[in-house]
């Protein structure tokens, strides 16, 4: 709250340098904000009695607003990118879709390598897991798994998470 906005009655009063005024009706320490030209903020409601604060309130928003941006330019999207495989996947194709998961890793991207079993195939799951193993034992040196291989419907899935080096 600003200026008029604030309720109280008394205020515990901090100037523009930080120093304790002590506690002034809300009506003194509007004057004293105006004598120096500042706006009077609350920076504390809670507390018997708020405390109240001078200082250039449009300033102080600027400033606010500026470090939320470089907050915000500072943090980093993770997607989720899927390579598919399938149960009977020959040597190239699988290399290539390692190459690509390998690709998305080293950007910062996570990868779900997932296997979609098509008519018959769903009764030897054990072969879709040994894909998804051999898959991400490839991928061990620049990932973790982030989920093991589980099934869901018709397909099995993993989740690999680039490794952090810092």
């Amino acid at each position: 709250m600003v200026n008029e906005g604030i309720r109280a009655r008394e205020v515990r009063l901090i100037d523009q340098n930080g120093e304790q005024l002590g506690i002034k009706s809300k009506n003194e320490a509007l004057e004293i904000a105006a004598r120096v030209n500042l706006d009077l903020v609350m920076v504390a409601a809670n507390a018997k009695p708020p405390v109240c604060r001078i200082m250039d309130y449009g300033k102080f928003r600027y400033e606010q607003q500026r470090k939320e941006r470089e907050a915000r330019k500072n943090q980093k999207v993770v997607n989720l990118k899927e390579v598919r495989l399938s149960p009977t996947i020959d040597e190239h194709d699988f290399n290539t879709k390692l190459r690509n998961a390998r690709k998305f890793l080293e950007k910062g991207d996570k990868v779900k390598a997932s296997i979609r079993f098509k008519g018959r195939a769903i009764t030897h799951k054990g072969i879709g897991q040994k894909v998804l193993d051999r898959f991400s034992e490839a991928c061990a040196d620049i990932s973790s798994v982030e989920s093991a291989p589980k099934m869901e419907g018709r397909s099995m899935f993993l989740v690999l998470a680039p490794k952090n080096e810092k």
